[in-house]
């Protein structure tokens, strides 16, 4: 599968939320770059993965989580 960047809305409040999600991402095989916009609640993975499957990691951390998009 060709690298993608996608868009997820992840409710996260505060750094540690933040720091949870990046934790969950970056040790996946599959996974390139992990970028958190904490103010907006966003965060962009690119990645060879499927968001689908990107999804189920991000829910790991028990933070509520939807797909938006492919950023382009």
């Amino acid at each position: 599968m060709a690298t993608q960047t996608y868009v997820f809305d992840v409710e996260m409040t505060c750094e540690g939320c933040s720091n949870a999600v990046q934790k969950v991402l970056c040790n996946k095989a599959g996974i390139d770059n992990v970028t958190v916009d904490l103010p907006g609640k966003k965060v962009l993975v690119t990645s060879t993965l499927s968001s689908d499957e990107i999804l189920s990691y991000i829910k790991k951390t028990g933070k509520s989580c939807t797909f938006v998009g492919i950023n382009k």
